[in-house]
């Protein structure tokens, strides 16, 4: 943890939270639970949160009608402290790496394998299943009001897939247990923010399903979402949550990968793994990273294809090092 978190809050007059770009709910849950606590516990400092527009499906947090558009801020402004969550290097702040790093003091609490520490005071734990899971840890149950329970329970259950995944351990399901003493409705969060699916949402997973190719007598499947699969029902990035995951569920499945279309023309790529696969070391080569079984990247291509029979060798290499026939 960090021993002086609170004291370098306390000595701030103005504090800035942000978390990763395209922000998930593990990264809108920690940047509103670190939003909630100091405003609670510190309403003489003034704190911002700054995020790329997030889902309307986390906006029944409190205060996510306070987060802010960084883009709004005078190029001379520097705050006192910047809070990065979620967030395994500077860049993945986007345009807000420029504020983060002329801040007079950093924090960064995270999780991912990837992070080799970019802050000035850092809390990094990979094997944590969520950095709402760390920030738990790093308040302390005395400080969690049930405003701030419903922002860490979020973040848990969207990077664990609702304690399916490999991450979740016995200290994870205590932290949830205690969030849910907290008198959240947490029947409802999950339901309403990681089960329900919209009719778009459900025709872009049907697309990717309908046009998913599979690799090694099953053990790999790989789908592709394009820009005009995006026009057809009008979707944008957020309609594809959950795709990957998705298509790394396929029985015999032993890693899934899931490229789509960005505006700019780019493709983000998303991978998930059953087995031992080391998923951080494949999407390295495409400057990404993650964690071992859950990782992403973006890539410059007009040939999606051909990078999947880039990503699809690289596993199979994997597969003949780990033994996997």
């Amino acid at each position: 943890m960090i021993d002086n978190f609170n004291e370098l809050i306390s000595n701030s007059k103005t504090v800035a939270i942000s978390g990763h770009i395209r922000p998930d709910g593990d990264c809108v849950g920690s940047c509103m639970a670190v939003y909630n606590y100091i405003v609670t516990y510190f309403p003489e400092v003034e704190v911002h949160v700054y995020l790329d527009p997030i889902p309307n499906i986390f906006k029944f947090l409190k205060n996510t009608d306070k987060i802010e558009d960084i883009h709004t801020l005078a190029e001379d402004t520097v705050f006192d402290l910047y809070i990065a969550l979620d967030c395994s290097e500077g860049s993945r702040l986007g345009d807000a790496c420029a504020f983060f790093e002329k801040a007079s003091h950093t924090v960064c609490i995270d999780h991912h394998l990837t992070n080799g520490g970019f802050a000035e005071y850092s809390y990094i734990i990979p094997d944590d299943s969520s950095t709402c899971e760390l920030i738990y840890n790093q308040f302390g149950k005395d400080k969690i009001t049930k405003d701030i329970a419903e922002c860490l329970y979020l973040g848990i259950i969207h990077d664990t897939g609702v304690f399916q995944y490999s991450c979740t351990t016995e200290a994870t399901m205590s932290a949830a247990g205690f969030l849910m003493s907290k008198g959240i409705d947490y029947p409802k969060i999950c339901t309403d923010t990681y089960y329900a699916k919209t009719m778009i949402q459900n025709k872009m997973l049907g697309t990717a399903l309908l046009n998913c190719k599979t690799y090694d007598d099953g053990k790999i499947i790989a789908a592709v979402i394009t820009a005009e699969d995006m026009a057809q029902y009008g979707a944008q990035s957020k309609h594809l949550e959950g795709i990957v995951q998705q298509l790394r569920d396929t029985t015999g499945v032993e890693v899934a990968v899931f490229l789509y279309e960005l505006e700019d023309g780019d493709f983000k790529g998303s991978t998930r793994a059953t087995g031992d696969v080391d998923l951080t070391a494949i999407t390295g080569v495409y400057g990404g990273g993650g964690h071992k079984k859950a990782a992403g990247f973006s890539v410059n291509t007009k040939e999606p294809w051909s990078i999947i029979a880039e990503i699809v060798d690289m596993i199979e290499e994997q597969f003949k090092q780990l033994g996997i026939n």
